[in-house]
């Protein structure tokens, strides 16, 4: 009896100081005068985040409701860990343009030694992310863009063909995972100069693995959140982030390219040729090496990134033009038009003589934006211009990107799919920071132009050979995957392929 009541004792006492504990860290937005949800013990007001709502839609509600108070500033409290949202457009701007030196930390855990494809260029900050961000860039120029044109162009065509013996079968399609397939032998080829052959096999590894990397992560979104917010422990704990099969298939792809490039002298100019360069680099400063470990890193992020946001992009994009038939009809006219202004070649020059292509587009990224909410932290104590408020160092910063996008101050009638908003005209009327889809600043999406030429690619050859109409398995509005980081329809989009006779 004495041993249970000495348990209860200390069961009672940790309960006790973990109560206290909670009670403390809950009290750090109303000391401030900062406007919070009231927390909870042991979620703070992230209980359901991940879970039984997407977080673009859970940030959205909490904009929403304190936007309209005129606020600048709103926290949130993940478990304990406080978290500041921006509400303001001003506000963003200074956080990731004209204060950026305080803000160029993206606070998220990685960690080098056990896992090294964690360890790439969207997770480093500091110093290590500086000089990374400084040689990769030369990748992605427009000079580099136009090279991999045709490249990408006959991985289209070929896309082409497999819709053309496809639809013969079955005219109603779930086309998420087939632009998944072209964006992967997209990615596969410019990247590591291999063929995928993901268009003629649905299972061949790259897509395989591809899918498996967000369809079946290693933690929750809960948990992720749980390792960002505890960093240097997760790290003596050697906790991983990739999975663990994905890591192997991975690393040895990369391993066995740059050997065979290395020891055959193959030059294929695209990002592989890049990183085994930067590699080889002869120097004595140490800082200036990128090792195997961190060419593998950069191929992978590039790798998902790309084949994941284009192909999610055009699954909305195709959708939302199945939804309104007179802008897939005025799209395609539009794509004719300037195809028969080059001699029906679709060159670099065509694809760039079609503005409402883009138009079409970035209506798509506002509406649906890949990465619905942008990550900073601060680096010092920081006053929000034309405030009292203070972000003391360290702090993490949530900016809003979808919820923004979906602000009918600024997007009057956000849920219509209207390309027009996108007009030369119309666009200059607006703050620059109310379109975000590739973040802005000096942190903002290295692979912007990579990514809309491939999605321009794959739209153009689309709506040329076929017309898209609504399948009976797709909701209207959709719904979507609560789990996944990345927005992502729940049980794909099916759409009916008709195709355009010549």
């Amino acid at each position: 009896m004495e041993l249970i009541g000495a348990f209860c004792l200390v069961l009672i006492s940790i309960l006790t100081l973990v109560y206290v504990y909670f009670k403390n860290a809950f009290n750090y937005w109303k000391s401030r005068n900062i406007p919070c949800d009231e927390p909870t013990i042991p979620y703070g007001t992230f209980k359901g985040f991940g879970k039984t709502i997407h977080p673009s839609h859970f940030i959205k509600n909490v904009y929403d409701k304190y936007k309209p108070t005129g606020e600048k500033v709103c926290g949130l409290y993940f478990f304990a860990r406080p978290v500041a949202v921006l509400l303001d457009l001003d506000i963003v701007k200074h956080v990731m343009i004209k204060d950026f030196a305080n803000f160029n930390e993206r606070g998220l855990y990685y960690n080098e030694e056990d896992d090294p494809l964690s360890a790439h260029l969207f997770s480093l900050d500091g110093d290590k992310w500086k000089k990374l961000r400084a040689k990769l860039t030369p990748t992605f120029t427009s000079g580099k863009m136009k090279f991999m044109f045709p490249t990408v162009v006959e991985v289209g065509d070929r896309f082409r063909n497999c819709l053309f013996d496809v639809v013969k079968g079955n005219n109603e399609l779930e086309i998420k995972e087939l632009l998944a397939r072209f964006t992967t032998d997209v990615i596969g080829t410019c990247a590591f100069g291999i063929e995928c052959n993901s268009l003629k096999d649905p299972n061949a590894e790259f897509r395989k693995y591809g899918r498996e990397s967000f369809a079946k992560p290693r933690h929750s979104t809960h948990f992720l959140e749980l390792i960002n917010g505890f960093r240097s422990l997760a790290k003596k704990l050697h906790v991983k982030i990739v999975r663990h099969d994905v890591s192997e298939f991975f690393m040895k792809v990369v391993r066995d390219t740059v050997e065979y490039r290395e020891k055959n002298d193959v030059n294929r100019n695209d990002f592989m040729d890049l990183l085994i360069k930067l590699k080889n680099q002869e120097t004595t400063d140490k800082d200036k090496v990128i090792t195997l470990n961190e060419v593998a890193a950069q191929a992978f992020v590039f790798f998902l990134a790309g084949f994941e946001t284009s192909s999610t992009t055009l699954t909305f994009c195709l959708y939302e033009l199945a939804l309104n038939p007179e802008i897939q009809t005025r799209t395609r006219r539009v794509i004719r038009e300037a195809l028969e202004k080059h001699n029906g070649q679709f060159t670099y020059e065509a694809m760039m003589d079609m503005p409402y292509v883009d138009q079409v587009l970035e209506e798509t990224l506002r509406k649906y934006p890949p990465v619905a909410n942008l990550n900073r932290r601060t680096k010092n104590d920081y006053r929000v211009p034309g405030s009292k408020i203070v972000l003391e160092k360290g702090l993490s910063i949530i900016i809003p990107a979808y919820a923004i996008q979906h602000d009918p101050e600024i997007y009057p009638s956000p849920e219509q799919f209207n390309p027009d908003r996108f007009d030369a005209e119309e666009a200059k009327k607006r703050d620059a920071m109310a379109w975000l889809p590739f973040g802005d600043g000096p942190r903002n999406c290295i692979g912007l132009r990579f990514g809309m030429m491939q999605a321009r690619i794959g739209l153009v050859t689309l709506l040329n050979n076929f017309e898209f109409a609504l399948g009976s398995k797709t909701p209207v509005p959709l719904i979507f995957e609560t789990s996944q980081f990345i927005l992502s329809p729940v049980g794909g989009v099916y759409l009916k392929l008709t195709p355009i006779k010549s």
